[in-house]
């Protein structure tokens, strides 16, 4: 955290959110693995998001006008900070949401990018695709010929959207129950 190193407020804000930090994602992690129920989770965050939102006003009435404005910022999107708290299956990081943009973005640095507005919407419409296809489990490579072979015979491109599966239409083997009298 660059508020670590920065001098005076912005330093001991630097520490203090650090800290406040781990001891949260110490929380979360055994609220992950199952050694913390979520309710228990819950009260032991009140705490917490205390002493962060305390360090961040102090931080926002700091000299450093940098830690003042990022401070400021973090503040005004408080609320959404503490999401993961009180819904269940969001994460405290945006990890999962970095992870399909990640080849996106190794590929840009090695191609550096495109020439031209034509090759920016190819390139990002494939990238999408890929993600997507990734995501579903299905065959890119197969996809992508599907789509070709549908575009020089003048048909629509195949769906992107998952396909459902279709229930088996097989009658049922529930045993007859024989009929007392």
């Amino acid at each position: 955290m660059a508020f670590t190193e920065r001098g005076g407020t912005a330093w001991r804000a630097g520490q203090a959110l650090l800290a406040e930090t781990r001891a949260i994602f110490g929380l979360w992690y055994r609220v992950r693995d199952g050694t913390l129920s979520r309710a228990r989770f819950q009260a032991a965050m009140g705490p917490h998001r205390r002493r962060v939102e305390a360090w961040l006003r102090r931080g926002a009435a700091c000299r450093h006008a940098k830690t003042a404005a990022t401070c400021r910022e973090v503040l005004a999107l408080a609320p959404a900070l503490w999401t993961f708290v009180e819904v269940p299956g969001v994460e405290p990081t945006n990890t999962a949401a970095e992870r399909p943009l990640r080849p996106a973005v190794l590929w840009r640095r090695k191609s550096f990018g495109t020439h031209s507005a034509a090759g920016s919407r190819l390139a990002e419409r494939l990238l999408t695709v890929a993600a997507t296809l990734k995501a579903q489990h299905r065959n890119i490579v197969d996809y992508v010929t599907q789509a070709c072979i549908a575009a020089l015979h003048g048909l629509p491109a195949p769906s992107l959207l998952p396909v459902p599966s279709v229930p088996s239409r097989r009658p049922s083997r529930q045993p007859v129950r024989a009929r007392t009298a």
